[in-house]
């Protein structure tokens, strides 16, 4: 039981980091080498208003989410977009988008290093709370409701929202989105901003449980790209499951067997996803 309840835990907090990349994967069609690191600024945030203020990060999430939205728009518009028009296809594009975003991890490392160089920490919620038996900390149980609720709520705005229903339709054919009249730019630019919103509100919250420093973001780069493809790229009910099983798996690996083998049993997991079925658990197939 208690790894059953940990790695459900776990695999909301997966969740919230991979959200965020399946918007941006799916939809804009950048695979953002650079998505660790706006989830490691948003724990950055968050460590720095509790220790300077005593500001809840619940509260600083309402000020992170605004900003990483503005400032991952700005990014898309004025250093992908160009990137997006001169590409003559899809595989030319990731090309260019991995190598691009792979040097804005660089420029985000540095600054945070300026910034904190140490790691970063700080006790809010550390109060134990037993469930079914199980004794967990309440800060994880907060992490886990707030991406069921985002998870929630982006699932009702992309299935019952006019925006969402375009997001969904320049998901699956950005040139047949074209045609019914729908500005794929435009929409493109508001999944990538909200992509980054997601990841950087992922980071307020898992920075109440996880120490964090400038160079982690690789690890949650990592885990979420491997949530996205075992999901399915573009589906959010894929990136919610799946990173449920990539935490089930995590947790159960470290308890019985070794900690040290959890990164090794979600390359596993990935392997096996892209030999078996690379279209992922909801993904289509490709035609």
């Amino acid at each position: 039981m208690d790894i059953l309840i940990s790695g459900l835990l776990l695999g909301g907090t997966y969740a919230l980091i991979a959200m965020g990349l399946n918007l941006q994967y799916g939809v804009a069609r950048i695979m953002n080498l650079a998505n660790g690191e706006m989830l490691v600024l948003g724990g950055l945030a968050a460590f720095w208003m509790f220790v300077a203020a005593e500001i809840s990060p619940l509260l600083t999430m309402l000020i992170v989410a605004p900003l990483a939205f503005v400032g991952n728009w700005l990014i898309y518009v004025f250093l992908l977009k160009p990137l997006v028009r001169r590409a003559k296809n899809q595989g030319q594009l990731e090309v260019d988008s991995i190598l691009a975003t792979f040097g804005m991890s660089f420029i985000l490392v540095g600054i945070m290093v300026m910034i904190r160089s140490e790691y970063f920490t700080y006790s809010f919620l550390a109060n134990p709370f037993e469930i079914l038996g199980s004794t967990v900390a309440e800060n994880r149980l907060v992490a886990f409701g707030a991406a069921v609720l985002i998870g929630l709520a982006l699932y009702l705005w992309l299935n019952h929202s006019r925006p969402g229903m375009a997001v969904r339709a320049v998901s699956v054919s950005p040139d047949a989105a074209k045609l019914v009249g729908i500005n794929v730019e435009r929409i493109s630019a508001l999944a990538f901003a909200l992509g980054g919103a997601v990841t950087g509100v992922g980071g307020t919250l898992i920075s109440t449980f996880i120490t964090l420093d400038a160079s982690v973001g690789v690890i949650f780069t990592m885990k979420a790209l491997i949530i996205v493809i075992m999901g399915g790229v573009g589906e959010i009910r894929g990136a919610i499951l799946a990173a449920l099983i990539l935490g089930l798996v995590e947790t159960a690996v470290a308890t019985l067997i070794d900690p040290g083998l959890t990164l090794a049993s979600a390359y596993l997991i990935f392997l096996l996803i892209l030999l078996f079925r690379p279209q992922g658990l909801f993904g289509r197939r490709s035609t």
